[in-house]
């Protein structure tokens, strides 16, 4: 079923259609320091995480999938905004958990991975992606972890789940609910690339975070005449 996008979901994506590539770090501190808010999308080998940030962005090759899973082992990170102007980041976190990976490589990622989530100031939210027929594993539960403490202090969360497409409708409100109760109240929402199921409410979100509303302005007493 094609649906039109509200001007709104049109914007936002819009506005991701402006990604492109800022830079890339294998360590924290080769990361440039930034002002602007920051997303992180997380998520195992092969949860479709480049897919989908293609897909947000529209763009077919601005984030690539590795043909070795789990052999990218850099921060990187894109650029968001009308104009050459960069009003937003999207970092895109390398996938974990893939097995063919020596163990030492996993550890000194994982340490990288969990710096960063601790302690980049300008983190945003993060989201993570998991293969909807596989739900959260152990690996996205143990990253949970690590974000909790910031999540509580106001980080944003939401897990994407990922191939929704290959999940009947009875099977995608099962995965949800069960992601929903996982996250403790963080947020799960479906996500078809190849549907784009999920598209417009994922980029409206994304748009929200980077742009968070003004808290209403003081009102001021009228001048006594």
């Amino acid at each position: 079923m094609h649906h039109t996008p509200t001007t709104d979901a049109a914007q936002a994506l819009a506005w991701l259609h402006t990604a492109r590539f800022l830079t890339e770090a294998p360590q924290l501190q080769h990361l440039p320091t930034l002002s602007v808010p920051e997303i992180a999308f997380v998520g195992r080998s092969n949860a479709g995480k480049s897919t989908c940030i293609n897909t947000l962005a529209q763009q077919r090759q601005l984030a690539f999938a590795s043909k070795m899973p789990g052999r990218t082992q850099s921060i990187v990170l894109f650029a968001l905004g009308k104009g050459g102007q960069t009003d937003a980041v999207l970092a895109d976190l390398p996938g974990y958990g893939y097995a063919a990976v020596p163990q030492a490589a996993k550890r000194r990622w994982q340490q990288v991975m969990a710096n960063y989530l601790v302690s980049r100031p300008n983190l945003r939210a993060v989201v993570m992606l998991c293969d909807a027929r596989l739900g959260l594993t152990e690996l996205d539960e143990a990253l949970l972890d690590i974000i909790r403490p910031r999540v509580e202090q106001g980080l944003d969360f939401r897990v994407l789940l990922t191939k929704a497409d290959k999940l009947s409708r009875t099977e995608q409100a099962k995965a949800l609910s069960i992601a929903r109760l996982q996250t403790a109240g963080g947020g799960a929402m479906l996500f078809s690339a190849l549907k784009r199921q999920g598209l417009d409410e994922v980029a409206l979100q994304l748009w929200r975070w980077a742009h968070p509303a003004p808290p209403p302005a003081e009102a001021t007493p009228a001048p006594t005449p």
